[in-house]
C-alpha cells in the first residue's frame, strides 16, 4: 500500500491578517515533499499574506499552522524553510559580491562568531551553481541585472539547504529573457526533487515544472488540483462568470503562456 509523505506545511482553517484586518480566511492547505505548488489569484486575493502567514510574518487570526509536523508556535528550525520575498531586489549601493550575499544564507547554521566551515563554502558554491551564476560569483551584485539579482536571492535561500523553498513572484518585474532563465533554475531544482511553493502570475515558463495549482479568490482557496484540472475549472466557469479569477486573462495565459500582465503591478502591496 502506497503512503503519502507527511506535509512540510499544513494549514488547518488558518486565517491571517494585519492588526484587525483579516485578509485570508479559513484556509486548509498542505504542501508535501517533492511538490511544486503554484499559488495563483488576482491582485489583492491574499496570496502573499498566505505565504507570509505560513512563515509567521503576519498575524495568525485563527486556525492552525504546522511546519514539518510542528505547531508554528513551537517551530524553531527556520532554516528549513527558504523564503524569497516579493519585489525584493538588491540596492545599487550594496558593495558585496554574489558569494558574500549568498553566504548570508548560511549564517543561521553557526554561531555568529565562528568562521565559515568547508561545508558552508561548499553549500554557497553549490547554491550559486544551482542558479547558474558560478561565473559571476566574485562580481558585485550591483553590476548584475534585475533578473540575475533575483537569482542571487534564490541562491541565498538555497544556501541554507531548506526543505521547502517559498518564492513570492520570482519571475515578476523582469524581462522575458530573465523570466526564462529563472524558470530554468526552478526546472533544475524541481528535477532534483526540491519542494517549492511559488506565488506567480507567469505560469507559462513554469507549466512543465508545477505539479499542482492552488488558486485564491478574496482571501479563500477556491481551487486545488493539477494544471489540467485547472484548465477545466476555468472552462467550466468562463461562460457564466467572466470576472472569476479574471478568467479571460488567466485562460488566455494558460494558452499563450502568461498569467496576467507579468510586470509588477504598482498597486500590489502588503495586503495582497
Amino acid at each position: 500500500m502506497s503512503t503519502v509523505a507527511a506535509p512540510i506545511v499544513e494549514l488547518r482553517s488558518a486565517s491571517f491578517g494585519y492588526g484587525d484586518r483579516r485578509v485570508v480566511s479559513e484556509v486548509d492547505l498542505a504542501v508535501h515533499p517533492g511538490e511544486v505548488v503554484a499559488l495563483l489569484g488576482p491582485n489583492g486575493s491574499g496570496k502573499s499574506t498566505l505565504v507570509r502567514g505560513t512563515l509567521g510574518l503576519t498575524d495568525r487570526q485563527g486556525g492552525e499552522v504546522r511546519l514539518l509536523g510542528t505547531p508554528i508556535e513551537r517551530f524553531r528550525e527556520h532554516t528549513r524553510l527558504g523564503y524569497v520575498p516579493q519585489r525584493h531586489s538588491l540596492s545599487a549601493s550594496v558593495r558585496a559580491t554574489v558569494s558574500e550575499i549568498v553566504a548570508v544564507g548560511r549564517l543561521p547554521h553557526r554561531a555568529w562568531w565562528r568562521p565559515a566551515t568547508a561545508a558552508d563554502h561548499a553549500a554557497v558554491a553549490a547554491a550559486i551553481e544551482d542558479v547558474g551564476l558560478s561565473d559571476r560569483a566574485d562580481e558585485e551584485v550591483a553590476a548584475l541585472s534585475g533578473g540575475q539579482q533575483r537569482r542571487v536571492l534564490i541562491a541565498r535561500a538555497l544556501a541554507a539547504e531548506p526543505d521547502l523553498l517559498l518564492m513570492d513572484e520570482p519571475t515578476a518585474g523582469v524581462d522575458q529573457g530573465s523570466q526564462l532563465a529563472l524558470a530554468d533554475v526552478l526546472r533544475r531544482l524541481a528535477a532534483r526533487g526540491t519542494s517549492m511553493l511559488v506565488v506567480t502570475h507567469e505560469l507559462d515558463a513554469l507549466e512543465d515544472v508545477v505539479t499542482r495549482i492552488v488558486c485564491m479568490e478574496a482571501g479563500h482557496l477556491d481551487f486545488d488540483g493539477t494544471t489540467t484540472a485547472y484548465a477545466d475549472h476555468l472552462a467550466a466557469h468562463a461562460a457564466g462568470s467572466a470576472h472569476h479569477h479574471d478568467e479571460r486573462g488567466v485562460d488566455a495565459g494558460l494558452r499563450a503562456g502568461v498569467l496576467g500582465t507579468g510586470p509588477l503591478d504598482p498597486t500590489q502591496g502588503a495586503f495582497e
